[in-house]
């Protein structure tokens, strides 16, 4: 990532109006970087570091991407969807997962991820797929499965090597921990996670873009209806490709241009990042009037007396 001579502006201010009276605010920071690494714009600071978490996964499964792991188990781009999703475990998402581990012949048994409460198995926890994914390429390279999640194990080896080489540094830099489904994720600044979205958007892979095609051709996937990074995809298609992390992390890539956008907000309230998600992606033409209009409707509108406003604009430098 390159930095300008100057990486911070005035953050974003995200408001909750009762009946247009100020209840509650949020800050907000966000970043958009080129395919180059370039620091193009910034609200707050481009060196803040917050924690990737799920929006780490397009990058994930670059490690079933590059090993033969799709093409020796007949894995299509369903199956690589749901590797990169934050699902709702319905039955449509938990069979895409479990068609993964019964193509690359895995028990079920061998995910680690946590069973969500009131539920009867790990096949229906968000993460599975990325889950699914690790397991099937520790099948396809003959690496064990029972400590997959351990940051030394070679599945996760190879993931950070993958991301380090997309961000042209070293893998060792990064700081890792371990991510509510127990895999590792990684510190990053805003800056660096909007490089990765910007190389994303490029598909400057054949991996890339395939990952990018699954996504944005199986949105529904990926997240499910009704949740933003599906209806963004649904709504805007060819346009952009979109991940959500948890703790008010939000990553966007603009499709033929090659620029990616990282957004922060700093409570990790969910409903300030969608909001300056649709209030930044409209002001950069990301996205139309109308796709801006259908997205504020469910994410902005928050019913009948409050709604969500965001002040404050991209400052380019």
């Amino acid at each position: 990532m390159t930095m300008g001579k100057r990486t911070q502006a005035a953050v974003l201010e995200v408001r909750l109006l009762r009946e247009g009276i100020i209840e509650s605010k949020h800050i907000v920071q966000a970043v958009v970087c080129d395919n180059r690494g370039r620091v193009l714009s910034v609200a707050g600071n481009a060196e803040t570091a917050t924690f990737v978490r799920s929006a780490l996964k397009p990058f994930q499964a670059l490690a079933v991407t590059s090993t033969g792991t799709l093409e020796r188990y007949d894995l299509s781009d369903r199956d690589l969807a749901i590797i990169t999703s934050s699902h709702k475990g319905t039955i449509q998402q938990v069979r895409q997962v479990f068609n993964i581990l019964w193509r690359a012949d895995i028990d079920p048994s061998a995910l680690q991820c946590p069973i969500p409460e009131g539920k009867r198995s790990p096949l229906e926890y968000n993460c599975s797929g990325k889950h699914a994914g690790m397991l099937a390429v520790c099948q396809q390279c003959n690496w064990s499965f029972n400590n997959y999640l351990q940051r030394k194990h070679p599945v996760q080896q190879l993931i950070i090597a993958k991301v380090a080489e997309v961000l042209k540094m070293p893998a060792e830099e990064f700081i890792s921990v371990h991510d509510d489904c127990g895999a590792p994720t990684y510190l990053m600044q805003l800056g660096q996670m909007a490089s990765l979205y910007a190389q994303l958007a490029a598909s400057s892979s054949l991996d890339m873009e395939r990952i990018v095609r699954a996504m944005t051709h199986h949105p529904t996937l990926v997240a499910g209806d009704g949740e933003f990074d599906t209806e963004l995809m649904r709504l805007a298609p060819g346009e952009v490709v979109s991940k959500a992390g948890a703790e008010g992390v939000q990553c966007i890539g603009r499709l033929g241009e090659g620029m990616g956008l990282a957004i922060k907000a700093i409570d990790g309230a969910k409903r300030a990042k969608y909001a300056a998600a649709i209030h930044l992606l409209q002001q950069m033409g990301w996205i139309s009037p109308s796709v801006a209009e259908a997205l504020s409707e469910n994410f902005m509108n928050l019913g009948r007396y409050k709604r969500l406003e965001v002040i404050g604009e991209l400052s380019i430098l």
